[in-house]
């Protein structure tokens, strides 16, 4: 009910062309009892004022007549009769109209003047007198039935329903009962529409979907599988005109109650009614999982279309998760359990490897492709990745199957073998059986030849680097295994012959013999399957094998060009060469070889690079510390003194007048510093009258210069040139000092005339077995400027030798082989018993500085920190150690005590 508007006679305040009404004026005796009144009512409460001033803003208040009061009221109203009015209800008059004015209160003079001034709103007037309000119904009753229409509004959609599921397009008119549904809704009956739809839906999908399917339960997966889709597609086409239809319901009831829209009706419904059938849902999945195993096993190609369809329908009816993921993994173990189980047990690891990654890549593309969930994705991965490779480590990392891949050098295999375990961060498992083949294949090189231990494990490095670093990805623990193996075997030492009894390690003589090797021949000295330059494989590998070249091996380490030149392919081997040096515990025996090698090269003059020589020395003193190359250093020294020192003589004999033609002789002879060089045995030799002449002079030359100092002169370590004249021209022979020796005596002899094998021991001077290896290069070798009778490698007492005028070379200058320069058996067992020695006597040393640091120790304590001290050099055997001990105790260095103990003897 609206109030009604005031009375159109009221008039209206707010009007500006209204003036307003004038109170009309009161007599002065009314005025004079309103005031007396008032004066009256509020007597008790004012108080006196002051004439201070007004109390409004104004200042127009009059001030009061201090002199007179007014006398007080006869009688005042009091409050209750002021503020209170009859009360009348209101009445009605019968007809509907109800007179709002009944109650108001009487009109009171006295009630609407205060202070004799109006009180009222403007335009509003008291003589007026009340009005009524009336109020009347705005609204008729309506005679309109919302049950019959729904009734009929559901008819004709009843029958479009009927229609629609029999897929019938046509008979209805969707506009029309879009219209009536949304009528319906708008009346209050959504609720009812809603559940007469879903009964009718329910009852379509019982009858007429299921049943039919019902009916062809009993047929295969894959056919019962395929007719599910179609009637799930069938059923969401319907659907989806239903929901055209009932868009209204759908919109303004549906999504704001707790009932399900019509989008998860359809699912829904097909969920419950249909797939979830126990007849059904079973064969439905595992048809799924067949269309997948078909494929795996390549009994036929998988129908993409179909699998993807199934894929999408278990996302729809959001049973993907509950039913289709643990089936379908289900059955892909079953599959993969059985088939790593025949191919581990019938393939060889590479081949095994090869189908595991196939496999794996496969599945996992069959995931992307289908847009199979993340969860399945991983599920699925962590089960293959299970079965191919954590069940299959043993067999993987086998040594059967890892050595037959290290042996052929199969790159290409490693690689993926490694990567397959790294999968599951298992590419360590290869550690045992990858250290066990190259313990193995180290320890045959070091104990088997001589002549190719350095060649061979230099090239064993370089492939097991480059496997490390391609193959095995740089694998930090496979690396460190690689580096403990190589250090294990590179020092395993044997008592035999090689080492004359004695427990040094080879492999330091034969890196420092290589190192003479390239020092001395440059880069043409350099084996073949190490050189950077080569096509070749690293090892001459059988047919079909896969093994780095050295192309690759410097691309991969410095990134440079094949093409080197010399220098630098010296530079890259001694690189390689220091590599293995680092591994070698017994430096001492590397030392001695070392330095008797550099001994020869100095002094024979045949160093191929002087660059190289520092280059290797400066590598050494980083590597081992200045003490290591100290001696080595002095050598350098001695023969840039000797240099020019020997300038000095030369200018001498310049400078000297009238001098004797046999000193002519062009000498050149270096001093040596005892200590810093080998001791070389002192070989007695007859040297010819003139080059006695000139030694003598250069001796007398150096005594005046150097007071007090002894010069022993070692003749087995010099060589000559020397001028021949042969029948085919003259040639310039480069022999060593007893070559020369012999040679001089067949000057002077007739063509014909020999000379006996008793006659040259006996002018030489020399012992009989350097008269024997020096007659043997001159006469038995591949150059023979002399002529054995009779004809021989080996030479006898009873044979005779003449010149070999027939002899011929297309140089001029020809180099005699000069066995000088090769190590004998004896030179090599002697450098190996003087290193033993020295090893006893640093092993002693090392035993009097413990003892001499800690008082006292144990036995066990003892001997290991003595194998600590003594590592760089080489380390003795357990019993050595102890023998070493004792000889100390018998110089009273120290002595025994109770406990196992020694105690040091100040």
């Amino acid at each position: 009910m609206k109030p009604a508007a005031s009375s159109p006679n009221a008039p209206n305040p707010a009007s500006p062309d209204r003036k307003r009404k004038r109170p009309s004026r009161q007599t002065s005796s009314e005025n004079a009892a309103k005031q007396q009144t008032l004066q009256s009512l509020f007597a008790g409460s004012q108080k006196p004022q002051n004439n201070t001033g007004p109390a409004s803003p104004s200042n127009k208040r009059p001030k009061p007549d201090t002199t007179t009061r007014s006398s007080p009221p006869s009688k005042a109203l009091a409050r209750a009769e002021m503020y209170t009015f009859a009360s009348r209800s209101p009445v009605s008059n019968g007809n509907g109209v109800i007179d709002l004015t009944a109650g108001s209160p009487p009109s009171s003079p006295q009630v609407r003047r205060m202070n004799g001034a109006f009180k009222g709103r403007a335009g509003f007037n008291p003589q007026g007198g009340p009005k009524k309000l009336v109020v009347k119904n705005l609204k008729t009753n309506n005679t309109w039935d919302s049950k019959a229409y729904l009734e009929k509004i559901w008819g004709q959609l009843d029958a479009a329903l009927a229609i629609i599921f029999k897929d019938g397009i046509d008979g209805f008119s969707k506009e029309d009962l879009y219209r009536g549904v949304e009528n319906v809704c708008r009346q209050g009956g959504a609720s009812t529409l809603f559940s007469r739809l879903e009964g009718r839906c329910r009852q379509h999908v019982e009858r007429d979907v299921l049943a039919p399917l019902l009916e062809k339960a009993g047929s295969g997966n894959v056919t019962v599988l395929k007719a599910v889709l179609a009637e799930w597609a069938r059923w969401k086409q319907q659907m989806a005109t239903i929901r055209a239809i009932f868009f209204f319901l759908d919109r303004s009831y549906l999504l704001s109650s707790s009932k399900p829209t019509l989008a998860e009706l359809t699912p829904q419904l097909f969920r419950e009614l249909v797939f979830s059938h126990a007849s059904l849902k079973p064969k439905t999945v595992e048809g799924a999982c067949d269309l997948v195993g078909a494929e795996r096993t390549g009994k036929q190609k998988l129908d993409q279309g179909l699998f993807k369809q199934v894929v999408d329908m278990f996302h729809e009816l959001q049973t993907y998760s509950a039913s289709f993921e643990p089936q379908f993994l289900g059955s892909t173990q079953q599959y993969v359990a059985d088939y790593s189980d025949t191919i581990i047990a019938e393939k060889t690891v590479p081949e095994y490897v090869a189908l595991a990654d196939e496999s794996i890549a496969s599945e996992m593309a069959r995931c992307e492709e289908f847009a199979l969930d993340a969860s399945t994705r991983r599920d699925l991965l962590a089960l293959l990745e299970d079965h191919f490779i954590v069940r299959k480590e043993t067999d993987l990392a086998d040594y059967e199957a890892l050595a037959p891949l290290l042996d052929s050098g199969a790159m290409t295999d490693l690689t993926a073998l490694y990567a397959l375990l790294d999968r599951r961060r298992l590419g360590n498992k290869l550690l045992p059986s990858f250290v066990k083949w190259v313990d193995e294949s180290g320890t045959s090189i070091v104990f088997g030849k001589e002549d190719d231990m350095v060649t061979d494990l230099l090239s064993l490095k370089q492939r097991l680097d480059l496997t490390w670093r391609t193959a095995f990805q740089r694998d930090e623990q496979l690396g460190h295994g690689l580096r403990e193996t190589f250090e294990t075997f590179m020092n395993k030492t044997k008592k035999g012959d090689a080492t004359w009894g004695t427990d040094n390690t080879k492999v330091g003589e034969m890196i420092a013999k290589y190192v003479d090797q390239l020092l001395r021949g440059g880069a043409k000295s350099i084996p073949e399957v190490l050189t950077t330059r080569r096509a070749s494989s690293i090892n001459a590998p059988p047919q079909g094998v896969q093994l780095p070249t050295a192309a690759q091996i410097v691309e991969e380490e410095n990134n440079e060009d094949d093409e080197l030149d010399e220098d630098a392919e010296i530079n890259s081997q001694l690189d390689q060469v220091l590599d293995l040096f680092r591994f070698v515990h017994g430096k001492a025996v590397f030392e001695a070889f070392y330095k008797k090698d550099l001994a020869r090269r100095l002094l024979m003059a045949r160093s191929a690079s002087a660059d190289a020589e520092r280059s290797m020395l400066a590598r050494l003193k980083t590597e081992c510390g200045s003490g290591f190359t100290q001696n080595l250093e002095q050598m350098f020294k001695d023969i840039e003194l000797a240099r020019e020192e020997m300038l000095s003589y030369r200018q001498r004999l310049e400078d000297r007048i009238g001098f004797e033609k046999g000193k002519n002789v062009d000498l050149s002879v270096n001093i040596l510093s005892a200590a810093a060089w080998p001791s070389y045995p002192d070989i007695p030799v007859v040297i010819p009258a003139n080059v006695k002449r000139a030694i003598d002079d250069y001796e007398l030359h150096y005594k005046s210069k150097h007071t007090g100092r002894k010069l022993d002169w070692k003749h087995a370590l010099a060589h000559c040139q020397m001028k021949a004249t042969f029948r085919k021209g003259a040639k310039e022979l480069v022999v060593s000092s007893f070559q020369a020796v012999a040679m001089l005596l067949f000057n002077g002899l007739a063509e014909d005339e020999q000379l006996s094998y008793n006659h040259i021991l006996t002018e030489s001077g020399l012992p009989e077995a350097e008269v024997k290896r020096t007659l043997q290069s001159l006469a038995c070798a591949k150059l023979r400027p002399l002529t054995k009778h009779p004809r021989g490698k080996d030479i006898n007492d009873t044979d005779t030798f003449s010149i070999n005028l027939d002899f011929t070379h297309p140089k001029y200058r020809v180099k005699i082989n000069q066995v000088q320069l090769k190590e004998t058996k004896e030179e090599n067992k002697e450098t190996h018993i003087r290193v033993a020695e020295d090893r006893n006597f640093e092993c002693q040393a090392a035993v009097v500085r413990i003892m001499k640091s800690r008082k006292t120790i144990s036995h066990q304590e003892l001997v290991s920190e003595t194998i600590k001290a003594t590592m760089s050099r080489g380390v003795l055997a357990v019993g050595d150690i102890k023998r070493n001990i004792d000889r100390l105790i018998e110089k009273d260095y120290m002595e025994r005590e109770d406990g196992n103990m020694y105690s040091y003897i100040a």
